[in-house]
């Protein structure tokens, strides 16, 4: 979704819920108590052109600096871009990242890096970093279902308001069609081992931006571990910043590096694969569909993924995102991976938001949310795909 989108309309050089069977119940928050100090995962680091650019937008002294070693650094980005009350793009931006993208010499950024580094971090600025993290805990309510699902909608960086809209539109129709639960929040302080353990899986609806603390990654991370289910889709894995190793190399699998641009929606080609967990099966060969096609820096196989499916990058025109090629050979736009017993899968697709009533797609999100919850033809075990009732 970058986004990238966003900034060439600016010209010059950058042109470049619960739902049973029936009704959704909307998840009421608790509210942190007032002063409780959330642990946000950026809170105590130096500044550097490796922060959140937002924070250093937060910060005047911070900002000052960076005006003062790269004057026209930010030239030429709207001002819907560079606020500093979330969503913001600036939440998904580094200094680093702009610097690269108008190619300013390496010893500028070295100069820049030094002079951030040199700016004191007060408490005030630990309290506006963490503003956009949260300690509510919904107040969810338990009904029965074949799969319990929790929808995940919070987003600091950038949000596609009709994409989000359209792909919980689709969740919920499919929840009452299968009979399943499902529950709606936007609140990180969902994401506790209680909590948790009420679910047999999470989707990220176009999740944008850095939105758990500490306390509540360690929750997700352990929980995945131990057995739990993610789909992430779209915007999910489509930050060209992130502030999660894990998240990003582990869960996800592959790094964000552009989109088209010229046209950014195509139609294209997608190739279904053969893969153990059965997904997609009764999809092959593929089909044809339009969107905003995800390129990555690698192919999440590479790192152990069992591809669903794939792009044919000869259907469409790739094309390249601020000078860099967005080809890349083998391109998976759909797979699964094994986090220790967890399962994770992962979806590029659904930018457009008619892709959310494409009938392939939505067989392909509804097998893998069976999959995701545990419900599939194999099963994860100790970070290894295995046939459901196997051994390994």
């Amino acid at each position: 979704m970058i986004r990238t989108n966003l900034v060439r309309r600016t010209g010059g050089a950058l042109a470049a819920l619960v739902l049973g069977s029936a009704a959704l119940l909307p998840a009421a928050a608790v509210a942190a108590a007032p002063g409780a100090a959330i642990d946000c995962p950026l809170r105590d680091q130096p500044y550097s052109v490796q922060s959140p650019l937002v924070d250093v937008l937060l910060n005047p002294r911070a900002k000052a600096v960076m005006d003062r070693e790269t004057p026209d650094l930010l030239k030429g980005f709207p001002p819907e871009m560079l606020r500093t009350t979330t969503p913001s793009f600036a939440a998904i931006l580094t200094p680093k990242s702009v610097l690269d993208l108008k190619r300013v010499p390496a010893e500028t950024v070295a100069r820049l890096d030094a002079a951030l580094a040199a700016v004191a971090l007060a408490d005030e600025d630990r309290t506006a970093r963490c503003a956009r993290y949260d300690n509510d805990r919904p107040q969810l309510a338990r009904t029965p279902g074949k799969v319990r699902v929790l929808l995940f909608e919070k987003m600091t960086g950038f949000r596609d308001g009709p994409s989000v809209d359209a792909a919980r539109t689709a969740f919920e129709d499919m929840a009452k069609r299968n009979g399943w639960s499902l529950t709606v929040t936007d609140k990180g302080g969902a994401f506790t081992p209680e909590t948790l353990r009420g679910f047999d899986t999470v989707i990220w609806n176009n999740v944008s931006g850095d939105v758990l603390t500490m306390a509540q990654r360690r929750a997700f991370q352990n929980w995945m571990e131990k057995g739990g289910g993610y789909v992430g889709i779209h915007g999910s894995g489509g930050d060209p910043a992130t502030f999660w190793d894990w998240y990003v190399d582990k869960l996800v699998g592959a790094r964000f590096i552009g989109h088209p641009n010229s046209p950014q929606f195509q139609n294209a080609k997608l190739v279904v694969e053969t893969a153990p967990s059965g997904i997609a099966s009764d999809l092959a060969p593929g089909w044809e569909m339009t969107d905003e096609w995800y390129s990555f820096a690698a192919s999440p196989r590479t790192t152990g993924a069992t591809v669903i499916a794939r792009l044919d990058e000869a259907s469409y025109t790739p094309g390249n995102s601020f000078g860099r090629d967005l080809k890349m050979g083998d391109h998976p736009i759909a797979w699964t991976r094994c986090v220790g017993n967890g399962r994770s899968f992962y979806s590029a697709i659904g930018h457009v938001p008619a892709t959310y009533a494409e009938p392939h797609h939505l067989k392909l999100l509804e097998q893998a949310i069976l999959w995701a919850a545990d419900k599939g033809k194999s099963q994860c075990r100790a970070g290894h795909e295995i046939p459901r009732g196997g051994r390994r």
